[in-house]
């Protein structure tokens, strides 16, 4: 019998990044729990996709756009269950058993942030995320998911959109998501390039206009010009 999880990591641009992990999967593949990697490019100009290529990922191309590019890379996947991982994003050691304990059930599951930076300001910032995520149902994607594709499917599949996805879907999936008792450390550069509390006061700003109902296509265009006035 095959190996049941698929995982799917949009990428663009992410050389940097994905080798740190690719490496923490390693795990995953030795005690045979991950069935195939699924790489979905938005067209990087970097080496990404060649890194991919080089581990034996499967390479799905399209537009760039997490949501759609995560859409895109859960219909190439054959495994019953997904780990949704963001490119920058290293699973702590262990991971893999608390994946294995988890599919025991049929709910989604996710993981606690913190950043590969030490520090204050970043405690604060994985402090409000880990927060936001048991309080109120909404983890991001930075923090990983891992989900029964029959449950994902139940719930419409993955939202396609440039901006939000995340959110989105913890809020199609809540009620059905539980924490896993491991860690995901994810990049603090665009914290630390655009400084910890205007990026932190931003994604704040645009949690709170989607869910006052804007649109994710023009929270997305907003997003971009913010970020290139930092």
């Amino acid at each position: 019998m095959r190996a049941a999880l698929s995982v799917v990591i949009p990428t663009l641009n992410a050389e940097s990044g994905l080798p740190a992990c690719l490496a923490a999967l390693m795990e995953g593949l030795e005690v045979g729990l991950i069935r195939e990697l699924v790489i979905s490019d938005g067209g990087s100009q970097d080496r990404t996709v060649q890194i991919a290529e080089a581990v034996g990922a499967v390479v799905v191309r399209g537009a760039a756009s997490r949501g759609g590019q995560l859409r895109r890379g859960v219909e190439a996947a054959g495994g019953d269950w997904l780990l949704l991982l963001h490119a920058d994003t290293v699973l702590d050691p262990g991971w893999s058993d608390a994946v294995m304990a988890h599919m025991a059930g049929g709910q989604a599951g996710y993981f606690r942030l913190a950043f590969h930076t030490g520090g204050m300001a970043a405690r604060i910032v994985a402090g409000w995320a880990n927060l936001r995520s048991r309080v109120f149902g909404l983890p991001y994607g930075d923090q990983g998911m891992v989900l029964p594709r029959a449950l994902l499917d139940r719930v419409g599949g993955i939202p396609d959109l440039p901006l939000m996805e995340d959110v989105a879907l913890a809020r199609r999936l809540q009620g059905h998501m539980s924490l896993l008792p491991i860690t995901a450390r994810t990049s603090a550069a665009r914290y630390e390039s655009e400084g910890w509390v205007r990026r932190g006061r931003r994604n704040l700003w645009c949690l709170i206009r989607y869910l006052c109902g804007a649109d994710p296509h023009v929270l997305a265009q907003d997003y971009r010009r913010s970020g290139r006035r930092s």
